[in-house]
């Protein structure tokens, strides 16, 4: 399991551009914490989520 913005998520083996794609995430709309450290988006496709990591995903939202 990884735990994803608190909750425990079925994800450990998959790529971050593919459980992005999955929950319909945009990536230049999100900013992605893996284990205390931004993840660039550039280096999205090579990272593998593993059991235990712990991942914050924060929407960005216009408005006025």
């Amino acid at each position: 399991m990884v735990r994803i913005n608190g909750k425990d998520i079925a994800a450990d083996g998959m790529n971050l551009r593919d459980y992005l794609d999955r929950e319909g995430l945009r990536p230049e709309r999100i900013a992605v914490e893996l284990n205390g450290a931004i993840v660039r988006r550039g280096t999205y496709d090579t990272v593998t989520l593993s059991a235990g990591d712990s991942m914050e995903i924060v929407h960005f939202v216009g408005g006025g």
